[in-house]
């Protein structure tokens, strides 16, 4: 059974339909995907029994900021802030959490940028608020700011970004200009458990705004 969600902005629901026929993942997703594993990445995600993962995908370079309150890696530096919660050897290390608020991170693989690497969370599956830095293009000055709040259960969970493109054929210089909208999609397991979409029309421009889930089917 599909998994259905809407979320009503001033009484009107967003209906995405049209624009989600289809999608473009950027360059970056394939890199981080296929990354050689090295001593220091994990190379995979290593479930813990009764704990959540939390990865993100889709960009050339994207971090887990912050959960909770709990900075976990610095804008900055794009480094762990306390290395004492970096996880080395995650097929060794699978002691449960058992405190609610203890974050701990995982080198996950090499980013898509030079020199940086990618990290997925481990948490208790409760209510959580999850911030997000996606990095679109193969630099550090361009950044998406993206925080979600769900109620994550035991499992793994991916932060999936990908752009939408529009099978419109309008050729007006106005359609051209506008850039495709960045969406970013929250998967459970393989499938999809929410969908958000940056606004493009002048009343939420910039926001992302969640959509309804049409097709839960994940596709690469």
């Amino acid at each position: 059974m599909k998994k259905t969600r809407f979320a009503a902005y001033v009484g009107a629901t967003f209906a995405m339909s049209a624009l989600l026929s289809s999608c473009q993942l950027f360059t970056g997703y394939h890199q981080i995907e296929a990354a050689d594993s090295a001593d220091n990445w994990s190379g995979k995600i290593y479930p813990v029994a009764g704990e959540t993962n939390i990865a993100c995908v889709g960009t050339y370079h994207c971090e887990i900021t912050r959960i909770d309150q709990t900075p976990t890696i610095a804008e900055e530096t794009h480094q762990p802030v306390d290395r004492n919660i970096v996880i080395v050897k995650p097929d060794k290390d699978k002691v449960p959490l058992v405190d609610t608020k203890a974050v701990k991170l995982v080198p996950l693989s090499a980013s898509g940028i030079s020199g940086l690497t990618n990290y997925y969370a481990r948490v208790t599956p409760i209510k959580r608020e999850v911030q997000v830095n996606f990095y679109p293009e193969n630099n550090l000055e361009y950044v998406e700011r993206f925080t979600v709040i769900h109620e994550f259960v035991a499992g793994t969970y991916q932060l999936r970004a990908y752009k939408v493109q529009s099978q419109q054929k309008d050729s007006s210089l106005l359609t051209s200009a506008s850039p495709n909208p960045l969406c970013i999609e929250l998967i459970q397991d393989g499938t999809i458990e929410r969908r958000f979409c940056k606004q493009v029309d002048t009343e939420r421009q910039g926001e992302f705004v969640e959509t309804g889930v049409f097709d839960d089917t994940v596709t690469s």
